[in-house]
């Protein structure tokens, strides 16, 4: 029989959370929310913060790549932190950390103590994010655990979301260090909330001599070697580069690590054999899927709004909040949903819906504002929430309560892969697209056509006139070309994004009904 197999009915009254569990519930949202966040709040602000900091564009990457390094690095490692701290150790340590961090980023004045600050940033914010989900798997009883997760994916979904529009307008109206020091006080209120709502429990030291160090080894240097291949590997060109090579090979030596420790260790760091679960595997691969759909978006709609509409960070902010407040709603109604809709219906109907949303947001044009994308958003925020949601649940519920947080950490890793990888592809996809498109529609242009010949001689003379006016006007012509090979370009990516989640959709028929106890949040 499977571990998984729902224990038979008790009778009696069913038990449900106390106020306390609900605070701890409360806890480990608010630092999944933080760490999210602290993800893209400072994409809007990045522009003034290389000024300040003095650091070119492509250094100023590193301000968003170095955070999202250490947070994949130290989530495979969360579940192990857990059994030898205690989960309310490891959550006081990681906001402790954070806070701290937040406080050096807010006051760097150079490159380098920028960089430090957002690695010390990932690093704790990659404990909070698993561990919230643990909370829901250990703090919950089975039958309100989807409103948990409502709460919780709600601001999962929100925070990403948000951090463009906050940090936006924090730096318009104040400056860009308060997009870091407005940490403090949510650290305070998350500190506060630990300590309230969660039992202190005992560590086990002897995970520290026990632990499983070529797995521990292997996770940081694959992961972090993975992480920076995929952010910069189109600006270095791929493999033409020395740099794009060394991260390979320290990638492969970080899957031979965690190979190692797999056969040697008697408790690897992270449980690799519970991908044997053809359930848990396919919901992976899903939200692997939606991690990149989800930061796709993100990233292409208010590129598209700045390149074509001319759109400041703060007004694409507005654009793409709204698919953030659909989410909010959508959660809410989501543990009345998930008490009569069949998982797999909900979710194949869902990655339906995050299809559409791409393919409504593709017949776009160079007159296209935010409005093209605002049925988009609204369908984005819907289907999103409502794959996402159940995905998280059947992850919980599809190992055993000592292992969920391992499930939990399985679950995050796929979603940032999938971002960093389809994020990757996306940058490569994109500039093959608009040479394509450029060079199309320059070939569609006759040499010989004389409406065009007649154009580009009164844009001369408008010009200037003589050799240096005609120059003027090719130039001209050839930016309008260039935005048209542009707009063209971002609709290619739509149509791609709306093809993934339709490619992803057989493998909802890999997934296992939810247990019925763990789907009626809204019945008690």
């Amino acid at each position: 029989m499977s571990e998984t197999t729902a224990a038979p009915a008790q009778s009696g009254p069913v038990e449900s959370a106390d106020f306390t569990a609900w605070l701890a519930v409360a806890a480990g949202t608010l630092g999944a929310f933080m760490a999210l966040l602290d993800i893209s709040i400072v994409n809007s602000a990045l522009p003034v913060i290389q000024g300040e900091i003095g650091a070119t564009q492509s250094e100023g990457t590193w301000v968003g790549t170095s955070y999202l390094v250490a947070e994949i690095v130290i989530m495979p490692l969360t579940a192990w932190l857990e059994r030898m701290l205690g989960l309310r150790r490891v959550l006081l340590i990681g906001a402790t950390i954070f806070t701290i961090f937040s406080v050096v980023c807010g006051f760097a004045s150079d490159l380098t103590t920028m960089i430090l600050g957002r690695i010390g940033q990932g690093l704790a914010g990659g404990t909070l994010i698993p561990t919230g989900m643990t909370i829901m798997a250990k703090r919950l009883p089975p039958h309100q655990q989807s409103i948990g997760m409502a709460i919780f994916a709600s601001a999962a979904l929100l925070g990403p979301i948000l951090g463009p529009l906050l940090g936006g307008w924090i730096t318009e109206n104040y400056s860009w260090h308060y997009a870091f020091f407005i940490n403090v006080p949510i650290c305070a209120g998350l500190v506060l909330l630990i300590l309230t709502g969660l039992p202190g429990e005992p560590g086990d030291p002897e995970e520290l001599t026990n632990a499983d160090w070529f797995g521990i080894a292997g996770m940081a240097l694959g992961f972090g070697s993975i992480t920076v291949l995929l952010e910069e590997g189109h600006r270095e060109q791929w493999f033409e580069s020395a740099l794009i090579w060394q991260l390979a090979v320290g990638t492969v030596i970080g899957i031979v690590l965690v190979a190692v420790g797999q056969l040697r260790s008697r408790r690897p760091v992270m449980k690799l054999g519970l991908l044997r679960d053809r359930a848990l595997s396919a919901v992976l691969l899903m939200v692997m899927v939606n991690g990149a759909l989800l930061f796709g978006t993100l990233f292409t709609v208010p590129q598209f709004l700045a390149a074509i509409a001319g759109y400041n960070a703060l007004q694409s902010g507005q654009v793409i909040f709204i698919a953030g407040l659909v989410g909010i709603f959508a959660s809410a109604l989501y543990p009345v949903l998930v008490a009569r809709i069949p998982i797999r219906i909900m979710v194949a109907s869902s990655m339906v819906v995050v299809a559409l949303a791409s393919y409504v947001s593709s017949n776009l044009t160079s007159d296209s504002v935010a409005s093209a994308f605002r049925l988009g958003q609204i369908l984005l925020g819907v289907g999103v929430t409502y794959s996402v949601l159940p995905l998280q649940q059947a992850a919980v519920s599809a190992v055993p309560v000592d292992d969920a947080g391992q499930a939990t950490s399985l679950f995050n890793i796929a979603r940032n892969l999938g971002a960093s990888i389809g994020l990757a592809a996306l940058a490569s996809f994109f500039e093959q697209r608009i040479e394509f498109h450029h060079w199309r529609v320059h070939s569609a242009l006759g040499a010989n056509d004389p409406e065009l010949s007649l154009r580009l001689a009164e844009s001369g003379a408008r010009l200037g006139g003589g050799s240096q006016g005609m120059e003027a006007a090719y130039r001209a012509l050839d930016a309008e070309v260039m935005t048209e090979a542009l707009v063209m370009s971002f609709s290619d990516i739509f149509l791609v994004f709306a093809a993934l989640p339709i490619i992803a959709l057989p493998l909802v028929l890999l997934l296992r009904p939810i247990d019925p106890e763990h789907a009626k949040g809204m019945a008690h």
